[in-house]
């Protein structure tokens, strides 16, 4: 392991986020490199990696568009002018800024053991750049992070605070190694189990704590929603404790958002929904990692734009950074992240993942709201993904998905602006921003 321990490594993580980030005049181009699996990763080492260029709002009157897209754009920017009319009526998205849904909290990623680990395996510089490409303003400025408690599957050894039976008194419990050298699954409840814990004891000691904690309860299948939400924001006490829900989105196949996001949201409308994990390549017997797959990065933002439009709040991946194994992950549960690292080589790999999350982490900041979007019509051959938002300065963002193999044509209306005539190339995510007059 590096010498860095956890202060020294968080406190180069602030650093990062605070300090003005020198750049070179204008955005580095990605140096691309193809593994063989569909489209290419963008390889960065001590020296160099791709950047983007910090976000400046378009003058009244005018778009940037950034497109990505399995045939090798990554997060390539153009501009446009808003038209008065169509030239070619078909599918039309049109917004309206007068319909406020939920405020959004953002985007990020976990500092599990492994990645730590990963990231500490680099150079200074490599370092500097990785964690540079997440949350700086010349990269897609992450700004959500989650650290897990203790150890989970991405750790190389199972451990606990306190390994000695019926301390219930806590007598033995002491932090972890890992905890002290670098960072830091969790606590198994049923749902009465976790609103007796949070109404007796964790809500409390929160509530008396000099820290400013905003607690978030289940952490798991939106499968339990909305019966655990019931369970647990049913008793009121429990329920001023709690700001709202984490949800992962393993076992999303199997439910329905409306029944279970959406009816959690209408359930309890003052307590917000957030994605907290997300990962590809579990459960497969080949290639955990997948250097280059562009149907992954689809994967995550069909997920991010279907809960985006059933009330969640934002959307936090799994590991921040893993090897070419996908791990190290003590029960060889090994998958798939936005950014693989080859710490033999000082270099590390930008996945189609990470430029997916980058289309809505850069673009769609903290206390943004969703707005409504029509789709002037439905088409099983031409079906676009999509949502709106509006963001705190009076931006309006646009995200377009195609995960079909050829383009779509389409407008845009902002009855403010007017028209927008444009394209969603096969395999491509695109997001629109302009300002309004």
């Amino acid at each position: 392991m590096g010498a860095l321990n956890i202060l020294g490594w968080l406190l180069l993580l602030l650093l990062l986020l605070l300090l003005p980030v020198p750049r070179a005049a204008g955005a580095l181009p990605c140096i691309p490199r193809d593994f063989g699996h569909g489209s290419i990763v963008c390889v960065c080492n001590a020296t160099y990696c791709d950047t983007l260029d910090p976000l400046v709002l378009p003058p009244p009157g005018s778009y940037v568009k950034y497109e990505s897209s399995k045939a090798g754009k990554r997060l390539e920017r153009s501009e446009g002018k808003f038209q008065s009319s169509l030239h070619t009526p078909g599918l039309l998205l049109t917004l309206n800024i007068t319909t406020l849904y939920q405020s959004m909290k953002g985007f990020g990623g976990s500092l599990s053991d492994s990645a730590a680990m990963n990231i500490l395996r680099l150079s200074r510089p490599a370092q500097d750049n990785l964690l540079r490409s997440y949350f700086s303003a010349c990269g897609i400025e992450y700004n959500l992070i989650r650290v897990p408690m203790a150890c989970s599957d991405f750790s190389v050894r199972p451990y606990s605070y306190d390994e000695v039976p019926h301390d219930y008194e806590l007598k033995h419990f002491r932090l972890a190694d890992e905890d002290v050298r670098m960072k830091a699954p969790t606590i198994a409840f049923t749902a009465a189990q976790q609103r007796d814990f949070i109404l007796h004891d964790l809500g409390p000691a929160l509530a008396h704590s000099a820290h400013r904690t905003r607690l978030l309860m289940l952490d798991d299948q939106r499968i339990y929603l909305p019966h655990w939400a019931k369970v647990v924001l049913g008793n009121a006490t429990a329920a001023r404790y709690v700001a709202g829900l984490a949800v992962h989105w393993y076992l999303d196949p199997i439910v329905p958002p409306g029944c279970s996001l959406e009816a959690t949201h209408k359930l309890f409308p003052d307590h917000f929904l957030l994605y907290t994990e997300a990962c590809s390549g579990f459960f497969t017997f080949r290639f955990a990692v997948s250097l280059g797959c562009w149907e992954r990065g689809d994967q995550y933002s069909h997920s991010i734009l279907t809960v985006l439009n059933h009330f969640v709040a934002g959307w936090t991946d799994w590991n921040l950074a893993l090897d070419l194994e996908g791990g190290p992950n003590w029960v060889k549960n090994f998958v798939d992240s936005p950014v693989i690292v080859d710490g033999s080589k000082d270099v590390f790999y930008k996945q189609p993942m990470f430029y997916h999350l980058g289309h809505f982490s850069k673009f769609i900041p903290e206390g943004s709201r969703r707005v409504g979007l029509h789709s002037s019509r439905r088409c099983l051959l031409c079906q676009l993904e999509h949502v709106a938002v509006l963001r705190p300065d009076g931006a309006l963002v646009l995200v377009v998905l195609n995960r079909f193999g050829w383009d779509v044509p389409f407008g845009i209306r902002d009855p403010a602006m007017g028209f927008i005539e444009t394209v969603a190339p096969a395999h491509s995510i695109q997001t629109y921003l302009w300002r309004q007059q």
